[in-house]
């Protein structure tokens, strides 16, 4: 990888001001705080010479290469302002294919010949470092034994400081990380590929319709992120919580959901003081933390970032779910970021909304006033109806995991099944462009022609009620509602702004060959409704019928992580990826291998902790309630109908537990023996899920019946309540 360029895509715009350290205490106004902790572009303006500085941005914004003797200014003013603030130490932060972010710290002092230390930084440490990736998964893209991986600066995504509970503040370079023979091992690459390749297309359509002025296309997101907290001294206490993140035992609290008090209600004085101190830290990274409420569920709770360049907004996520989880630890609380920590109450999403914006400010999914603007709305809204129809497949490939299986299609997140959501005016506007119809308006009814007249508005009120909708056309943008909690969001981006490009790419084709553009625009429509359609639907995703209705349409409806994953080395996603250079064969082999083997891994990982639970808990406590309940029943004599009874109904469940988490292990064992991932994964899928569940029965009825201040792990009223 070479060492005179960075990692391209669009720069975010500047953040609000740049504070000294000391500003960054309780005392500082939101426009002091914001952007305190990054190397934003306010800050370069400020500390590097203006030609540094503008050939820095020609590198960001036109991808030109990064000089050496740039880089090394940029390095330098970097690790000053850092070290102003506090930092001791930089780290390459990247994204490996495990999901979570990766960093080794290294420290500024270099030494000097007096024998003190100076403090260093180059632009060679800037660009380019070179970490062990021996234990990082590759799937396969690498033998264990070569260890050699790099980490390369991505100069788009602004460099930050991280500081801990201990006071620690870090230089935090975002960065790629690329195999020894550049194959991407990371989710980064993957989405910057990505990027690049739906803005050259979408530029192709632009220019075919008369766009002059827009240089770049880039992918926006907003990643809203739910999330749990619970009391740190009862998660403690729970091995699946602390092991699996989610509870594999539990008998349901006398009180859920069902009152609907929880969603949007007072949010408690606690709850609302670690919100506070999370948004203090997110905004002194630069993340737009804008909204914070209660969800659905008990101690459930949602925060909204502003949009911004998908890069960011993925970088901007992984930061947001890492604050999360140790901000929630000062406050002597865990926060949840599993899709289903509670059984029988709303498990937790992640909603991406996704658009596309130009360089000059044009949000291309936003419908217009005027015919030049409709007409480019409804160009790329049918490229979204044409991608997601033809790639269903891929976009719920995206949302696998064994947590987010859990929750897709248990009547509180949109099914298996992929479906867009329009809104029924919009659906009848493109039926009626179609067939050539009339279209009608408060101010009457007309035929209207592409290009020439406009269309009647379209309130975004219109079209933001279906929460049922996996993807969902909110006004202005796609709401992908599918995504699982604790998922980076760089998969999913990657798949959309690949299959948006294709649709485009062939748009493209048509419009720069066409005498009349918007005469072939009104045939695309035209065809586009004719053949995708059917991906369109405006009801209620969680009913039977439309399961039904989904099957007749032909639309594929994937029940499972194990068979979706499947898709990831089919011939149309190999060939979609390649083309596009996004994800080579092996890259996509790769990713196949990783995400099915984390799938087992993480049901082994709850398979162990559930016989464990059972085995040193839960049976010898109910072992021993049984003594007591013997020695009441021989002491009250024929009195002892009471004690008599229960002792028949525990000691019933005892027994049966003792078979079944026998068998669990046993499932447990055998899937671990099988060698080939995907056989492995379906095992795991088909037997031990199964064997758990089974499990989990009995020993959900034993805590009903057992004196509370015997059951030896806190009861679902306790950790959805006593927050």
């Amino acid at each position: 990888m070479s060492t005179t360029s960075c990692l391209l895509g669009k720069h975010h715009k500047p953040h609000g001001g740049c504070c000294h350290r000391r500003k960054t205490n309780h005392h500082a106004t939101v426009p002091e705080l914001f952007g305190a902790n990054v190397f934003s572009d306010q800050v370069m303006r400020e500390r590097l010479p203006k030609e540094t500085y503008k050939a820095l941005q020609r590198t960001i914004n036109a991808g030109a290469s990064l000089q050496p003797d740039v880089a090394a200014v940029v390095a330098n003013a970097m690790k000053d302002w850092a070290i102003e603030r506090g930092a001791t130490h930089y780290t390459h932060w990247f994204q490996p294919l495990t999901g979570s972010t990766a960093e080794k710290h290294d420290s500024f002092i270099a030494p000097s010949v007096d024998g003190s230390v100076i403090m260093e930084f180059s632009g060679k440490q800037l660009i380019q470092g070179e970490p062990d990736a021996s234990s990082f998964p590759s799937g396969g893209l690498r033998v264990t034994f070569e260890a050699r991986g790099y980490t390369a600066w991505d100069c788009t995504s602004p460099a930050f400081l991280k500081e801990d509970g201990g006071g620690n503040v870090t230089l935090c370079i975002p960065t790629a990380f690329c195999s020894y023979k550049g194959e991407a091992l990371d989710k980064k690459t993957p989405l910057l590929r990505s990027m690049n390749v739906v803005s050259k297309q979408a530029l192709r359509v632009l220019r075919a319709m008369g766009n002059t002025t827009s240089n770049k296309v880039i992918p926006t997101v907003g990643a809203e992120q739910e999330y749990f907290l619970v009391e740190k001294e009862y998660y403690l206490k729970r091995l699946d919580m602390i092991s699996c993140g989610r509870t594999l035992f539990g008998a349901p609290s006398p009180k859920g959901q069902e009152l609907d008090d929880q969603y949007f209600g007072a949010i408690k004085d606690r709850v609302s003081a670690y919100m506070k101190d999370l948004d203090t830290e997110l905004w002194k990274m630069g993340v737009t933390s804008k909204t914070k409420h209660n969800e659905v569920a008990p101690a459930q709770y949602e925060m909204a970032p502003v949009f911004t360049s998908t890069n960011i907004a993925a970088d901007h996520n992984q930061l947001v779910m890492e604050t999360m989880q140790k901000v929630a630890l000062r406050h002597n609380m865990v926060c949840l970021l599993h899709e289903k920590p509670y059984a029988g109450v709303n498990g937790s999403g992640k909603h991406n909304n996704w658009s596309l914006a130009t360089d000059d400010g044009i949000n291309l999914l936003e419908p217009g006033q005027t015919p030049g603007d409709n007409a480019q709305f409804l160009v790329f809204l049918c490229a979204m109806i044409k991608a997601v129809d033809e790639h269903a497949d891929i976009m719920r490939t995206t949302c696998g995991s064994s947590g987010n299986d859990h929750r897709l299609g248990a009547n509180e997140a949109p099914p298996a099944i992929i479906s867009i959501f329009l809104g029924q005016e919009l659906t009848d506007i493109l039926e009626k462009l179609a067939k050539g119809e009339k279209i009608c308006s408060p101010e009457g009814c007309q035929f209207v022609k592409i290009g020439v007249d406009s269309l009647p508005d379209l309130p975004k009120d219109n079209t933001d009620r279906n929460r049922t909708s996996p993807f969902a056309f909110t006004g202005n943008k796609f709401e992908f509602r599918m995504v699982g909690s604790s998922q980076s969001i760089s998969g999913h981006n990657v798949a959309l702004n690949t299959i948006a490009a294709e649709a485009l790419d062939e748009i493209a084709s048509r419009l720069e060959k066409a005498k009349d553009v918007h005469k072939e625009i009104q045939a695309l429509i035209k065809e586009t409704m004719a053949k995708h359609s059917r991906i369109i639907f405006n009801g209620n995703n969680y009913s039977e019928e439309w399961v039904q209705e989904a099957k007749k349409r032909g639309l594929p409806n994937v029940q499972n992580t194990a068979d979706a994953l499947k898709t990831l080395i089919g011939s149309k996603a190999i060939k979609l990826f390649s083309k596009y250079s996004v994800l080579s064969k092996d890259e996509m082999h790769s990713r196949y291998e990783i995400y099915s083997e984390q799938y087992a891994k993480h049901l082994n990982i709850e398979a162990r902790a559930a016989v464990q639970m059972t085995r040193r808990q839960y049976i010898p406590t109910v072992i021993r309630y049984i003594s007591v309940l013997g020695a009441s029943a021989s002491a009250a004599g024929k009195h002892g109908g009471v004690q008599k009874k229960l002792l028949e109904k525990v000691s019933v469940l005892l027994e049966a537990t003792g078979k079944k988490v026998d068998k669990l292990e046993t499932e447990a064992q055998k899937a671990r023996a099988i060698e080939d991932v995907g056989k492995q994964a379906a095992a795991f899928r088909d037997k031990v899920i199964p064997a758990m569940l089974s499990l989990r029965e009995d020993v959900d009825q034993l805590e009903e019946l057992m004196p509370a201040d015997m059951w030896p792990v806190p009861t679902y009223s306790e950790l959805l309540f006593k927050l």
